[in-house]
């Protein structure tokens, strides 16, 4: 048994709930603001509004400064958030109605933090906390990544050979967007906002 690890483990544990907690704050208030209209949205349209929040943050660490004033980490909020609408949208019937009732999108957010949050844990067992030493540009660009391969999918009409599948995609994304928000939250990750 290693006690370094585990006491980095519950640290991380503590930090990526801490985080989680917050976006689902936000993502409960907006529901009680809009209701779900967010169950408009095709998958693609999911894809796409979480590349528009990652192709952001990467122009902005690229040109080193921004216009608008929305933080670095309010961006990997959303896209953690869309990830979350992303999951609920492949798990819901087709037959769902648009509009769901406020406890019941906050059963089903916090089911598909329970899927992240295990997920999370068995990788970082096993990575042994590698993310603590990526760059920001690393999770942007993880991000991205997986967000073409989402499309690639979709293209495909959901079908893969032998790679993983849309959810997979969604719940990595979930997670690097946590490891991101943890990271910047420590400082390491300094903002390019002026």
């Amino acid at each position: 048994m290693n006690i370094f690890y585990d006491y980095k483990m519950a640290e991380t544990i503590t930090q990526y709930e801490e985080n989680i907690q917050e976006c689902r704050r936000i993502f409960l208030h907006k529901t009680k603001d809009y209701g779900t209209s967010w169950r408009v949205y095709r998958p693609i349209s999911i894809a796409d509004q979480m590349y528009i929040k990652a192709k952001r943050i990467r122009t902005i660490q690229e040109n080193r400064r921004q216009l608008v004033g929305d933080s670095i980490a309010s961006e990997f909020m959303g896209i953690l958030n869309y990830s979350v609408i992303g999951l609920i949208q492949l798990e819901l019937p087709s037959d769902a109605p648009e509009e769901l009732d406020y406890d019941k999108v906050r059963d089903l957010y916090d089911e598909q933090v329970a899927r992240a949050t295990a997920l999370m844990a068995r990788k970082n067992h096993d990575y042994g906390e590698a993310w603590r030493d990526m760059s920001q540009e690393s999770f942007t660009d993880l991000i991205l990544a997986k967000l073409l391969r989402i499309r690639q999918i979709l293209a495909n009409d959901g079908q893969t050979l032998i790679s993983e599948g849309i959810d997979a995609n969604y719940l990595d994304i979930f997670n690097y967007a946590a490891f991101a928000l943890i990271l910047i939250g420590e400082g390491k990750h300094k903002g390019f906002e002026n």
